[in-house]
């Protein structure tokens, strides 16, 4: 049986959606509310940050690549003074473990198996050059079945999400350009992007201007067919690196995985907290189908 990057991509949509609820799930806004984090915000860089220790914000902006370094400014290094990482490791957990439990996913053995499998690949990807990968492997794994599964899921997510950022490095498309390229694909909406990353007209006019000058935008912010052709390699690319994320899995295994995996993310879909569009740009059109199809 063959791999290919379609399988990286294929397993993206089903393990980052386990992960995401994280950021949309009631249960983990009450949660940091708890520690004193202030607003949303706080918590999102907070939570997502903990593993690395009390960094400041421009550690952060560098790693998360797209947020503009004043919106993380605004959240860190504050939050260390409300709560430190531990308890926000602890909290972000604890809130992710009862978000899922709420959507129906249970300690059954569909549950632990792939938790187990999912966990199986994430401890041994590759960690070259994936430094949240990195910090969220050196945490120590939980026990219970279900907060295995979303802590396989969040190494696995940080770890595509380290690959696609290096992608981007190579190619010259900075992190503020690439929220703007990313809506001029239609893989997010734009007015999500520019509330969500914090864009004013001046700097969404600013990037669109670099993106033009590299001939992947045209003059009214539309793809060029440049454009579309260098947006697809550089999804392309990111398949083809995360899928060595996998190498640990025999083909069964990895038929098995698909199986377990995909109904548990379709009852996550089910709960409703995550929204359709998402800075992820998740795809949902393929879930109605748990077979890994190797070739």
């Amino acid at each position: 049986m063959s791999r290919t990057p379609t399988t990286a991509r294929r397993l993206f949509d089903r393990f980052e959606p386990v992960h995401a609820l994280t950021y949309f799930a009631p249960e983990s806004r009450q949660a940091f509310d708890e520690l004193g984090f202030r607003g949303y915000w706080m918590g999102y860089f907070g939570g997502r940050a903990a593993p690395l220790g009390t960094v400041g914000a421009d550690v952060v902006a560098a790693l998360f690549y797209n947020f503009a370094p004043g919106h993380v400014a605004r959240a860190l290094p504050d939050a260390w003074e409300h709560a430190g990482p531990a308890a926000a490791l602890r909290a972000r957990e604890s809130a992710a473990v009862a978000a899922l439990r709420r959507c129906g996913v249970t300690d059954d053995d569909a549950v632990r198996t792939a938790a187990d499998l999912l966990g199986k690949a994430a401890a041994a990807a590759p960690l070259d050059g994936r430094a949240l990968y990195a910090a969220n492997r050196a945490l120590p794994w939980p026990d219970e079945p279900v907060a295995r599964l979303w802590h396989a899921a969040t190494l696995l997510r940080e770890h595509r999400g380290d690959t696609h950022v290096a992608v981007l490095v190579a190619h010259g498309v900075g992190g503020r350009e690439s929220n703007v390229l990313h809506a001029a694909a239609d893989r997010v909406p734009k007015d999500f992007i520019v509330r969500s990353r914090q864009y004013d007209d001046a700097e969404w006019s600013s990037c669109s201007q670099r993106l033009a000058a590299m001939g992947l935008l045209d003059d009214g912010g539309a793809l060029t067919d440049s454009g579309r052709a260098f947006k697809q390699h550089l999804e392309d690319t990111t398949d083809a690196m995360s899928l060595s994320a996998f190498d640990a899995l025999s083909d069964r295994e990895l038929e098995l995985l698909f199986a377990t995996l995909t109904p548990i993310t379709r009852a996550v879909i089910a709960g409703g907290d995550v929204p359709a569009a998402t800075p992820m740009g998740l795809r949902r059109d393929d879930l109605d189908d748990d077979r890994a199809h190797l070739d």
